[in-house]
């Protein structure tokens, strides 16, 4: 399976340890992450404990901090930091020429609202 891949946006328009939103049209959206070292991951945009916008954490190191209740999310897998568990669904991503670019079979297919816990 190959994948196909759509520019999102530049590297610089995410901004240092924060995220940018990806609307799509299965909900819940998809948040791109940029760490301190320009790292670029992609997760869905809901914490696997209460749904909170992973998108509006702080980013420190590899992971990001919900606004809710401050689970850490390793952003390299998606999942809650021990002693917390549970995953958000983790989004292929690739970097080239400044550009950040996703697999849109993943947009279409992954962590839709169907599968939301």
């Amino acid at each position: 399976m190959s994948n196909q891949w759509k520019i999102i946006c530049k590297v610089d328009d995410i901004p240092v340890l924060g995220a940018r939103v990806v609307q799509r049209d299965a909900k819940p959206d998809v948040a791109i992450f940029r760490n301190g070292e320009d790292k670029i991951f992609a997760l869905v945009d809901r914490c696997p404990h209460k749904g909170g916008p992973l998108s509006q954490g702080i980013v420190h190191g590899e992971r990001v901090a919900c606004p809710l209740h401050n689970w850490n999310i390793e952003l390299d897998s998606g999942c809650a930091s021990a002693p917390d568990a549970g995953c958000a669904q983790k989004f292929s991503v690739k970097v080239e020429d400044g550009n950040v670019y996703l697999d849109t079979g993943e947009l279409a297919t992954l962590a839709i609202e169907a599968v939301a816990a």
